[in-house]
C-alpha cells in the first residue's frame, strides 16, 4: 500500500465494551485506514493478560488490513476507552499495562463514558450520561476539571442500566402472573417474547441454566414498548429512569458549576439511543431546569470514534480532521437546545 501514513501520524483508538471490542486505526488528517471488531474482553473481567492478548489480536488484524506489519509498534498514540475501567486507580493500572506492550509511544486509558462526551461535544467539555448494559455519568469542565461516579453498580448507589431494567420487567410481570404485584401488560408480551404459557416456565430455565441471564437485556426494549401503549407499571420504571439519568446529569453540572453557562450534555449507550424523543424530552427538560443554556444532545455514532477524536486531540489534529472523521458516521444530533427564554424561570422554580 503506497503512500500511506506514517505510524508517528497514526492513532489506534480501541472502545472496549463488556459484549464487544472495537478498533480502529485512524490517520492524523481523519481517515479511518480500518476497523475491526471482536469479543468483548474487559480485562477487569476475564484477566488482564487474556483481555489484552483479545485487543492485541484485533489490533494486529487492524494494521493488517491497513497495509501495515503486524508488529508493534502500531501508532503514535493509543486511545484507549473502556468499559469496566470506572475508577482512577483502574485506569492508572490498565494505562501502565496497556503502554508495557508497547502498541505506541503514548497512551490514554480511561473510561469508555469520556469516549461518549467527545463524540457529542466538539471540545470533550460537558456532561455525557451513558445508558447501556449499565449507566454510567462523567463531566468534564471546560478547565479540565473531572467529575464522576463509582459505577460499580448497587454498592456504589446505581440504578439502571439495559440488565437492570430487563431484571425489572420480569420481577414485576412474575408478582403480576403470582397475585403478589399489580396487573401489568407486561406479563402476557413477556411470555410472548419467550414463547412461554406461563413465567414459571422461562423461571425454571433461567434457574437451571438452559438460558443465560443475558437475554434480560432483550426485555429493556420490551419495557419501554409496554410503557408507550400505556400501561402504568411500566411506565413507573421509566419514570425512574428518567430520574436516574436527569440525576446524574444534573449532579454533575452542578459539581462542576456549569449551571450558567452554555454546556452540552450528550446521551448515549443502546438504551439511551433507542427509548424515543418523549424520554429523551423529559430528561431534557429536567436538565435545563438546572442549567438553562443546556444543549441536550444524543449520540448515535459507535464509541469507538469518541475515542479516536481524542486520540486525534493528543496528536494536535486540526478541524479538518474532525470533521473528515465524522463524515463516515452519523452525526450526532441535537435533539433539545436551549430554550431562547424563560429559562430563567424555569430554573428558579426547582
Amino acid at each position: 500500500m503506497s503512500g500511506r501514513p506514517e505510524i508517528s501520524d497514526l492513532v489506534l483508538a480501541i472502545d472496549g465494551g463488556n459484549s464487544k471490542t472495537d478498533v480502529m486505526l485512524v490517520s492524523r488528517d481523519g481517515e479511518v485506514l480500518s476497523r475491526v471488531r471482536g469479543i468483548g474482553s474487559p480485562p477487569q473481567t476475564v484477566g488482564m493478560q487474556r483481555g489484552l492478548d483479545t485487543f492485541e489480536s484485533l489490533i494486529v488484524e487492524a494494521a493488517r488490513q491497513a497495509g501495515y506489519a503486524g508488529t508493534a509498534p502500531f501508532a503514535a498514540h493509543t486511545s484507549a476507552y473502556l468499559a469496566g475501567a470506572d475508577l482512577p486507580k483502574e485506569e492508572q493500572f490498565l494505562q501502565e499495562a496497556i503502554t508495557a506492550r508497547g502498541w505506541s509511544a503514548t497512551t490514554t486509558v480511561a473510561n469508555d463514558t469520556f469516549a461518549l462526551l467527545r463524540a457529542g461535544s466538539p471540545t470533550g467539555a460537558g456532561v455525557a450520561v451513558v445508558c447501556g448494559a449499565g449507566i454510567n455519568g462523567v463531566g468534564v469542565a471546560p478547565d479540565g476539571r473531572v467529575h464522576r461516579f463509582p459505577a460499580l453498580g448497587r454498592i456504589s448507589g446505581d440504578w439502571g442500566g439495559g440488565a437492570h431494567l430487563g431484571s425489572e420487567a420480569l420481577w414485576l410481570a412474575v408478582r403480576a402472573e403470582d397475585g403478589r404485584g399489580e396487573p401489568t401488560a407486561l406479563l402476557p408480551a413477556i411470555r410472548e417474547h419467550f414463547a412461554v404459557p406461563t413465567l414459571l416456565e422461562l423461571i425454571e430455565r433461567l434457574h437451571f441454566g438452559e438460558l443465560s441471564e443475558d437475554v434480560l437485556h432483550e426485555l429493556s426494549p420490551l419495557l419501554f414498548r409496554v410503557a408507550g401503549q400505556g400501561d402504568a407499571v411500566a411506565q413507573q420504571v421509566v419514570d425512574r429512569l428518567i430520574d436516574e439519568v436527569s440525576v446524574l446529569a444534573t449532579v454533575s453540572l452542578r459539581q462542576l458549576d456549569l449551571t450558567a453557562e452554555p454546556v452540552h450534555v450528550v446521551l448515549g449507550g443502546g438504551v439511551l439511543t433507542g427509548v424515543g424523543p418523549a424520554v429523551i424530552e423529559q430528561v431534557a427538560k429536567r436538565c435545563r431546569a438546572v442549567a438553562p443554556l443546556a444543549e441536550i444532545i444524543v449520540v448515535d455514532p459507535p464509541p469507538v470514534v469518541g475515542a479516536a477524536l481524542a486520540g486525534l486531540d493528543v496528536l494536535g489534529a486540526d478541524r479538518e480532521a474532525e470533521t473528515r472523521l465524522r463524515a463516515g458516521f452519523l452525526a450526532p444530533a441535537a435533539t433539545e437546545s436551549a430554550p431562547v427564554d424563560g429559562g430563567a424561570e424555569e430554573a428558579a422554580a426547582v
